[in-house]
Order: C-alpha cells, then sequence, then structure tokens
C-alpha cells in the first residue's frame, strides 16, 4: 500500500513542472474517429481534460462524428457516398449533419465534460469558421469533384473562444461552418482544428484518434517515432510511410507549426489516461511534431 501510494505521489511530483509551466497556455484538443464511439475511451478522454481544465490550462475541444453522421442519415434513408475520403454533403444531407453533430454529438460531449466538473459550453463551428466551397479534381478520371456542402475555412473569429476560455469555460466546437451563401457547411474536423489551432496560435495541439501515433512499420507499435520534425515529413511521405488517411492530418500538423503552433501531438485515445501521460510526463506515449531547429 505505501509503495502504491509513494508511487502515485511521484507521478504528481513529476507532473508538477509540467503543470507550472503550461498553466494559463492554451491547448486544442481534437478526438473523432472510433474514440468517439467507445463510452469509457471518450470518458476517459474527458476526465483528462477536465484535470487540464482544473489545473489552470486553456482548453479547447474539436470533434467530429462521422460514424453518428452516417447512423443518422441511415435512419433518414440517405445512401452515405464518399468521394477522395470525404462526404458528399447533399441539401437533404446537411440537414441530418446539423441535428445529429449539434443535438446529439456536441450535446453529449458538453454533458459529461459537466459531469467531470469542467465549465463546458458548445460552440458550434458555423458561428466562427467563414468558408469556401471544396473543389477537386478526381486523380483517376480528371473530373471535377463536387462534395457538395462541404467546405474550408478561410477565416476563423477567434473572439468567442478568447472570451470563452477569459471566462473559465472550455468551448466544446462542432466542425461546421458558414459559406459564401449563407448555407451551412461540413467541415473535415481535422481541418477545422488545425484551422483554430493556428488562428489561434496555441501552445499545443493534439490528435486523439485510434493509432498509437505515427509508425515506422505499419502493424508494428514498436517503431513508433516519438518525435518528428516538420523537416522530415516530406521523406516519409515520399518513401511511403506516411499515406492513407494519415497524410492530410500529416499537413495539417505541418501547416499549423509553420504558422505558429507550438507543438502538435498525435496521440492514441484508447489508451487510458495518454493525453495526461504525453503532455505531463518526460517520455510521452505519441507521436510530438516540432518545427525544425
Amino acid at each position: 500500500m505505501m509503495a502504491t501510494a509513494t508511487e502515485k505521489a511521484a507521478v504528481l511530483t513529476e507532473a508538477l513542472p509540467y503543470i507550472q509551466d503550461f498553466q494559463g497556455s492554451v491547448v486544442l484538443i481534437k478526438v473523432g474517429g472510433s474514440v468517439m464511439e467507445v463510452p469509457e475511451n471518450l470518458e476517459g478522454l474527458l476526465t483528462d481534460l477536465a484535470f487540464m481544465n482544473a489545473v489552470g490550462i486553456k482548453t479547447v475541444l474539436v470533434h467530429g462524428g462521422g460514424k453518428a453522421i452516417s447512423r443518422g442519415m441511415a435512419e433518414a434513408g440517405i445512401e452515405p457516398h464518399f468521394v477522395m475520403g470525404l462526404r458528399v454533403t447533399t441539401d437533404e444531407a446537411i440537414k441530418v449533419v446539423e441535428r445529429v453533430i449539434k443535438r446529439q454529438v456536441n450535446a453529449n460531449v458538453v454533458k459529461l465534460l459537466q459531469k467531470h466538473g469542467a465549465n463546458a459550453r458548445p460552440l458550434h463551428g458555423d458561428w466562427i469558421f467563414t468558408v469556401e466551397k471544396k473543389t477537386g479534381v478526381d486523380a483517376e478520371s480528371g473530373q471535377p469533384v463536387d462534395w457538395g456542402y462541404v467546405g474550408n475555412p478561410v477565416e476563423v473569429d477567434i473572439q468567442p473562444v478568447v472570451e470563452m476560455l477569459d471566462a473559465g469555460i472550455v468551448p466544446v466546437v462542432t466542425p461546421l461552418g458558414t459559406g459564401p451563401d449563407g448555407k451551412l457547411y461540413n467541415v473535415n474536423a481535422d481541418v477545422a482544428a488545425a484551422a483554430l489551432a493556428k488562428a489561434m496560435k496555441v501552445r499545443k495541439l493534439a490528435f486523439i484518434s485510434d493509432v498509437p501515433g505515427l509508425l515506422m512499420r505499419m502493424d508494428d507499435p514498436s517503431s513508433l517515432l516519438a518525435t518528428l520534425r516538420v523537416g522530415s515529413v516530406q521523406k516519409l511521405k515520399d518513401t511511403g510511410v506516411v499515406g492513407g488517411g494519415m497524410l492530410p492530418k500529416l499537413d495539417s500538423c505541418v501547416e499549423a507549426i509553420r504558422a505558429g503552433v507550438g507543438k502538435v501531438h498525435l496521440i492514441d485515445g484508447r489508451m487510458p489516461h495518454s493525453l495526461l501521460l504525453e503532455i505531463f510526463t518526460k517520455k510521452g506515449v505519441g507521436t510530438e511534431i516540432i518545427a525544425d531547429e
């Protein structure tokens, strides 16, 4: 019993200098994927976030909700359609997206954070993100791609976020935006998080997903890359170490660092207290991406 108590005290002692260093700093956390779907993983993450908020770190949470949206579309009889990994969002679909992401996913996250003592409040992306319609060309056919109501942020109004943080509130942000036509647009949650992080020049940006971090060899957790400098990213892409869904996430990380974000972390949300371990311990558990020396 004494050893266990001593070990717990040692953990707190190790965290102390990090807590002191980060007090008053802004840390933006993005959560998505299967972490959102497993209640114990999501609640564990939100417990970590509430702890960070309690010790004086200004925390912002941006969340996804793709699987919940897919379920909502199925219930509404709308066939999901993806092009180049992005959901095509029609007039009918955007109504489902808004209802699910605001009334179900966001409401649940806010409720769980409040349960753990954090003063969390909704901050919907269409209140702060001005977007342009996403365009692209199909690599195989060479034809233009129309994703419908899918947008990329071009302007971010950080004032509501700053005001909430200064009031001790945890903003819980939905990945939505307002287009040039005044209509609601769906925004990739990674892209939304990176855009907000860049606009605020946050101290840290953490992407929480269901992978351990950046692996040099897929399916080999022991090949985890603990630290990556932005200058090494292109080589990883050229050699095929990084591919698929990790590519846009990594590009967002690099853009965030170059825009003034202090560090970016890729963290496995399936590991208990992975967020606290990455931020408040010397060794960490995920991949940190930092600027070149």
